[in-house]
C-alpha cells in the first residue's frame, strides 16, 4: 500500500482513512489482542472512523499526521470503552447476566488496566509531551520507530531516547510490570 507523499496537496481524514483502512484494522487487532475485549478490530476501526469523520474539517499535510491523530483518538476510544465497562460494574442500566468462573474478572481487570495506562500516559504527557506522543505513535498507531520519528519531526536517536524514558516512566507508574 502506498500513501500519498509529503509533496501532495493536503488530504482530508476521509481520503487518508480509505488509504489506510486495512493497516488501521491490523493496528486495532494488535491493541485488542493483549486484553480480552467485547470489541473486535473492525468495530474499533469503524468507531474510530465515526469519531474522525465527525470532525469534517480535518485536513492533514502528511499521512503521518493522520496516524498521530488516529493514535490519540484510538487511545481515547479504548479508555472510554473501559470507563463504560467500569460503569457496568457499578450497575448502570445493563441487564444482569450471571457469568461463570472468573469471566467477569477478565473484563474488569482489562478495563482497570486500560484506565491505569491512560492515566499514566496523561501523567507522562504533563512531564514530557513528546514522550507521550511517542508512546501513542508506537503503541496505538503501530508506526515503526522511523515513521514515528518522521511524524514527530525528530531524529530516530531522539525518538529512541524518548521511548526508553517513556517505557521506564510507564513501568514505574504501572507498578513495575512487563513493558
Amino acid at each position: 500500500m502506498t500513501l500519498e507523499t509529503a509533496t501532495s496537496p493536503p488530504l482530508t481524514a476521509d481520503a487518508l482513512f480509505g488509504q489506510v483502512y486495512e493497516r488501521l484494522k491490523a493496528i486495532a487487532g494488535r491493541q485488542l489482542a493483549s486484553t480480552p475485549q467485547t470489541l473486535d478490530a473492525t468495530t474499533l476501526v469503524h468507531e474510530l472512523y465515526l469519531r474522525i469523520s465527525g470532525k469534517g474539517d480535518l485536513v492533514f499535510a502528511h499521512p503521518n499526521q493522520f496516524f498521530t491523530y488516529a493514535a490519540q483518538a484510538m487511545r481515547h476510544l479504548l479508555a472510554d470503552r473501559a470507563r463504560d465497562r467500569m460503569r457496568q460494574r457499578a450497575g448502570g442500566a445493563w441487564v444482569r447476566t450471571t457469568l461463570t468462573g472468573s469471566d467477569w474478572r477478565l473484563a474488569l481487570d482489562s478495563a482497570e488496566q486500560t484506565l491505569e495506562l491512560d492515566e499514566a500516559i496523561g501523567k507522562l504527557e504533563q512531564l514530557d509531551a513528546r514522550a507521550a506522543r511517542t508512546v501513542e505513535l508506537l503503541c496505538f498507531a503501530g508506526l515503526d520507530q522511523g515513521l514515528a520519528a518522521e511524524a514527530l519531526g525528530i531524529a530516530p536517536r531522539t525518538l529512541a531516547r524518548d521511548w526508553r524514558f517513556a517505557r521506564a516512566f510507564l513501568k514505574s507508574e504501572l507498578g513495575g510490570g512487563d513493558d
